[in-house]
């Protein structure tokens, strides 16, 4: 059973796992050193603790205890329990979902374990928004899709901002990086998927007619301001794009990957 920690300092350094969650540099920097990320809210805490992430520490007002009893009651973590407003001033935001938990990562699967079995995957290339990462992550866990392959610029799903847009999904869906940015495409045209390309390219087709028929498919969906790099465009088996009207050329990644998602899993 976790051990109930009473905190009365906010500079105490048992709390360095959730201090200046502000500052994304910072928290990038402390991330990839100890291997951690942070999961906020109820849901979410109890979303990572059930995938298998190991808890390194909670921290919590005394009126959150009761809502998480079970999830501390498996852990020997500690949780470090305080006045909101000392919660408020470690983490330099308030903290209202209810709790936060420090947990450690894991290595990242290989592209062959994430794929193995998969049907529909979603492909993200230089998507650094954590909300729309996170964003994509929801989408494509409601409708149905199997997995998520990142290229190595990415934002970090395991990112608290991430996490949370996600509604925790980021724990149920498999995903890993791609080793290879240049020929990812080629890749997984190879191991029988077909990579379809959201773009305004001059020969895209309305997404409904690209992903028509097709068995296995790879959605492709680029970064918040230009899009998809042209070798990627390239590199593609099929180029689609959500029809628009009003003058509208696109939509935000996060809006268009919930629909090309729709359509995709309704092919």
């Amino acid at each position: 059973m976790a051990e109930l920690v009473e905190i009365t300092a906010a500079d105490d350094p048992r709390l360095a796992d959730y201090r200046d969650l502000r500052d994304v540099e910072l928290r990038k920097h402390l991330e990839a050193e100890h291997g951690l990320f942070l999961a906020e809210g109820e849901k979410v805490v109890r979303r990572a603790v059930a995938a298998g992430y190991s808890p390194r520490s909670f921290l919590m007002a005394p009126k959150w205890l009761d809502g998480l009893a079970d999830v501390l009651a498996s852990s020997e973590a500690p949780c470090y329990v305080m006045p909101e407003r000392l919660a408020e001033e470690v983490t330099g935001f308030h903290v209202h979902r209810g709790a936060l938990a420090s947990l450690q990562r894991r290595p990242l699967p290989s592209v062959t374990e994430v794929l193995e079995g998969a049907r529909s995957v979603l492909v993200l290339e230089d998507v650094v928004d954590h909300t729309n990462v996170g964003a994509v992550f929801r989408s494509g866990a409601a409708l149905g899709f199997d997995a998520v392959l990142l290229a190595p610029r990415c934002a970090d799903p395991l990112y608290r901002r991430s996490i949370k847009v996600a509604m925790g999904t980021v724990f149920s869906v498999p995903w890993t990086r791609l080793p290879d940015w240049y020929d990812a495409l080629p890749s997984l045209s190879a191991l029988g998927f077909t990579t379809v390309a959201l773009t305004l390219a001059p020969d895209a087709v309305p997404i409904e007619e690209a992903v028509a028929g097709l068995d296995r498919v790879a959605l492709v969906l680029g970064s918040e301001g230009h899009g998809l790099s042209t070798r990627w465009q390239e590199a593609a088996d099929r180029r689609a794009v959500i029809p628009m009207s009003a003058g509208v050329d696109s939509l935000n990644v996060a809006a268009a990957s919930a629909v090309a998602c729709y359509v995709t899993a309704r092919r």
